[in-house]
């Protein structure tokens, strides 16, 4: 449970970073990018350990809040899906011109 969360939070956290504060993203980033503890933050920043969860868990709800209103991770795991059961299609019909085309289309997300 404890790494599904955190991958959900570090795709939301690559989707919505832009609407973050610096703090924000800084704080988000060393922890769950960086693996950063809640004190190690806290001692770079020169504040307390409460400080550092109270914004994180705020940043994490915020976040859920964008995905909630804007669904850019569940649009991207749905393309994801469909990419993948459109390349097995295609790879059993073996059109490799549209295979690769597929695999262009995914690059760019």
């Amino acid at each position: 449970m404890l790494l599904e969360k955190t991958t959900r939070l570090n795709f939301l956290l690559d989707f919505y970073q832009s609407l973050l504060t610096p703090k924000q993203k800084s704080y988000m980033s060393l922890y769950y990018l960086d693996d950063y503890s809640l004190g190690e933050i806290a001692e770079e920043y020169n504040v307390s350990r409460q400080a550092v969860y109270d914004n994180i868990k705020r940043t994490e709800a915020m976040l859920e809040q964008y995905e909630e209103k804007l669904l850019l991770f569940q649009k991207f795991q749905e393309r994801q899906k469909i990419m993948q059961t459109l390349e097995e299609i295609v790879e059993k019909q073996g059109q490799t011109e549209i295979l690769e085309l597929l695999k262009t289309l995914e690059k760019l997300d």
